[in-house]
């Protein structure tokens, strides 16, 4: 049997965390986050140093191939905010098998940005970014397209 892996996209404060914890709740996903291992690390904010992303990326990749072999589901509860990182996961994961299944939280820029604005650094899903940041992140987001592979639009607000 071939592991189900989901690419959770979309900008910060879109609702990814929300629709990646429904798929641990309900079809027993493994969910791995960029953000709670930074949190780990002590980062309250973002962004963090290319450095330190760098490795965080590597850690979540082994951590990935360990669950593919051992044939569990796995959501990727990250940004994945140009095609070329998807792309670059695409084919990490084509070895195993998988044809993983593209996410996107369509969420509308106003509800992200207030959404981001409202956080308060009390864990990895309430991370904090400047104003500047958020709408940086958000306007340089790559959307997704179906020319990618199997992609899922949910709305986000």
């Amino acid at each position: 049997m071939v592991s189900r892996v989901v690419f959770m996209c979309g900008p910060a404060g879109s609702g990814k965390t929300a629709v990646a914890m429904r798929l641990v709740e309900t079809d027993s996903f493994t969910r791995l986050s960029i953000d709670d291992e930074a949190w780990k690390r002590g980062f309250r904010s973002h962004p963090i140093s290319v450095q330190d992303a760098d490795e965080i990326d590597a850690l979540l990749r082994e951590r990935l191939a360990e669950l593919l072999i051992a044939n569990h589901d796995v959501v990727l509860d990250f940004s994945f905010s140009t095609r070329a990182v998807r792309d670059a996961y695409r084919a990490f994961v084509a070895p195993y098998g998988i044809v993983p299944e593209t996410v996107y939280v369509d969420t509308p820029r106003d509800v992200a940005l207030r959404r981001v604005s409202e956080r308060r650094g009390s864990g990895p899903n309430d991370v904090m970014l400047s104003a500047d940041t958020a709408a940086r992140f958000f306007d340089g987001f790559e959307v997704p397209t179906p020319e990618e592979g199997p992609l899922t639009v949910v709305p986000g607000a």
